[in-house]
C-alpha cells in the first residue's frame, strides 16, 4: 500500500497500528518506526536518552516526508503561476463587428 503523492511505501498496516494504538495524526509512512519507538519509550520509562538512536531513525523519517511534500506544494505553485501568467485567449472577431 503507498499514500497517494509519495514515493515512501507504507510498512505498518492498519492492523499493527490499531493494535500499537498510534494515533491518527502519526499513521503516516514511518509508522513502522513509530511503533517500536513507543514501546522502548514505554519499558524505559520514557527516558529520553535511553532510546535517542530509534528517536533520531523516525525523526528523520519524518523530515524526509516533510520535505518531500514541500517540494510536491512547490511544484504546483509553479505549475499554477505559470498557467495564470499565460494570456486568456480572445474570442475570435466577427465579420460585422
Amino acid at each position: 500500500m503507498e499514500a497517494p503523492g509519495s514515493s515512501k511505501k507504507m510498512i505498518a498496516t492498519q492492523e499493527e497500528m490499531v493494535e500499537a494504538k498510534v494515533l491518527l495524526a502519526y499513521r503516516d509512512q514511518c509508522a513502522h518506526l513509530l511503533i517500536p519507538l513507543n514501546k522502548y519509550r514505554h519499558a524505559e520509562l520514557y527516558l529520553s536518552w535511553k532510546c535517542s538512536s530509534e528517536r533520531d531513525t523516525y525523526e528523520k523519517c519524518e523530515y524526509e516526508l516533510i520535505m518531500e511534500r514541500m517540494l510536491q506544494m512547490q511544484k504546483i505553485r509553479e505549475r499554477e503561476a505559470q498557467l495564470k501568467s499565460q494570456p486568456i485567449p480572445l474570442p475570435p472577431k466577427t465579420v460585422n463587428a
